[in-house]
């Protein structure tokens, strides 16, 4: 059994109740509210800007250039074309890419980030791989599973969502983190890879939270938000 097996059995149950919650299953179904989708991709869209950063702590972090090499072409794919899905969302809700950049990132999104970037800098290169995996895995999982729903792929406004997340394209990003894994877990002594292993459980954690601020809209549990 791989590294990549034992993490996957780990989260599974997790990972299952993604396609239970009702923003994922209303993009599947097609019939998630514009508003709460709109909420999302922005918000999404920072999140990628702080997960890129991870990518390029992992190619300065790393021992060998094929691993610099890796996370080279994820940091990549990730900004350009991963968030050009959120630039073509946003120019169709009229929303301009200076917007984008500019929103304000909700309490579930800087406490995500923010534990990712944490656990990267903390550890070697193995953290960070172990830190971005969840996403990157996770959503290439969840889009697989929406593509075999009934009209999933054809929806006029989520179509392209699952289609982008399902695709040979994204397949390979996550794939390519899921090898990385492998390869660096190999020889690693078991409490280092506990470490790793609650790394990915709690990522896979944030991206259900994720899922909650985004069906719900919400930003910080405050009624009033101090400007800054």
């Amino acid at each position: 059994m791989t590294f990549s097996d034992r993490l996957f059995k780990k989260v599974q149950p997790v990972w299952n109740s993604y396609l239970e919650h009702p923003f994922v299953k209303g993009i599947g179904e097609g019939t998630l509210d514009k508003e709460k989708f709109i909420h999302y991709m922005k918000q999404d869209y920072v999140y990628l800007i702080e997960y890129s950063r991870v990518f390029a702590i992992g190619s300065a972090k790393a021992n060998d250039l094929k691993t610099m090499t890796i996370f080279a072409n994820l940091l990549h794919g990730t900004m350009n074309f991963e968030m050009d899905l959120h630039r073509e969302y946003a120019a169709k809700f009229g929303i301009s890419n200076e917007e984008l950049e500019n929103t304000e990132p909700s309490a579930t999104m800087t406490a995500y980030t923010s534990y990712m970037l944490s656990q990267a800098q903390l550890g070697g290169v193995e953290n960070t791989i172990a830190a971005v995996l969840a996403c990157a895995w996770s959503y290439n999982w969840i889009g697989k599973k929406l593509a075999e729903w009934p009209n999933s792929l054809e929806h006029e406004l989520y179509g392209n969502w699952v289609k982008m997340y399902s695709s040979d394209g994204f397949t390979k990003i996550a794939e390519d983190c899921i090898d990385l894994i492998n390869e660096i877990a190999q020889g690693k002594p078991e409490d280092e890879l506990n470490k790793l292993e609650e790394i990915f459980v709690k990522t896979s954690y944030f991206e259900y939270m994720f899922w909650d601020m985004a069906e719900n809209i919400s930003m910080w549990p405050v009624k009033e938000l101090a400007k800054i």
